[in-house]
């Protein structure tokens, strides 16, 4: 059975104010992987879209050289597998469990019933999909026209607002390794490292592993 608070901060994370019917809440399942095992595969039309509630989904993909280049190491409460599931097109990544880890799966019942009958989820899944492409648009226009002190910036911005959790003295916890907000700022791991530490020299942001605090 579905734990309702797993569900909730997803909800609270992606679709603020959007009521989730107990009958809908019952069509959403959870799912366990073991380290290393894939939830879909490139190329594969998905039958879902997924929510991580614990441990960690990478997503990577695979070149026409065999070259694996990762995405993004997804975290709690993110989303992940919207847009090929939406648009019925096949997936553009492999996501991949590192770790232990639990996904919810939004199947094809749970996401129509959504649309059609709970107010408001729609506009707030529109919303979601134009903070991702608002925030990709910044990134590629800093990787063409700015330096890196404004694509780390940049990077830091669009993790905060996709992933980004307040806690009571002020600090934005963010999950996300280096070499993913490298890859986010098109910058090299040395030199997000250098900024990253120059920001905790100034106060700025704490760092652990795996994640990172900023004050905003």
């Amino acid at each position: 059975m579905l734990e309702t608070p797993a569900l909730q901060r997803v909800l609270d994370a992606h679709f603020p104010n959007v009521a989730m019917p107990a009958d809908i809440a019952a069509t959403i399942a959870r799912r366990r992987l073991h380290d290393g095992r894939s939830l879909f595969v490139q190329g594969q039309r998905t039958q879902a879209f997924y929510a991580v509630v614990a441990g960690e989904i990478e997503t990577r993909f695979t070149g026409a050289d065999g070259t694996v280049s990762v995405i993004e190491n997804v975290g709690p409460p993110r989303l992940f597998g919207l847009a090929a599931f939406a648009a019925g097109q096949p997936a553009e990544y492999e996501a991949v469990a590192r770790g232990a880890c639990e996904v919810l799966v939004f199947g094809r019942e749970a996401y129509m019933r959504l649309m059609d009958e709970v107010p408001g989820f729609a506009r707030a899944l529109l919303a979601e999909f134009a903070r991702r492409y608002d925030g990709t648009l910044r990134l590629l226009q800093a990787a063409r026209h700015q330096g890196a002190a404004e694509r780390f910036a940049l990077a830091l911005a669009q993790l905060v607002r996709e992933r980004g959790r307040r806690d009571d003295a002020g600090w934005i916890e963010v999950t996300a390794t280096q070499a993913e907000l490298a890859r986010l700022a098109h910058l090299s791991r040395q030199t997000v490292n250098e900024l990253l530490q120059a920001a905790r020299a100034e106060g700025r942001l704490r760092l652990g592993r795996g994640r990172l605090w900023i004050r905003c």
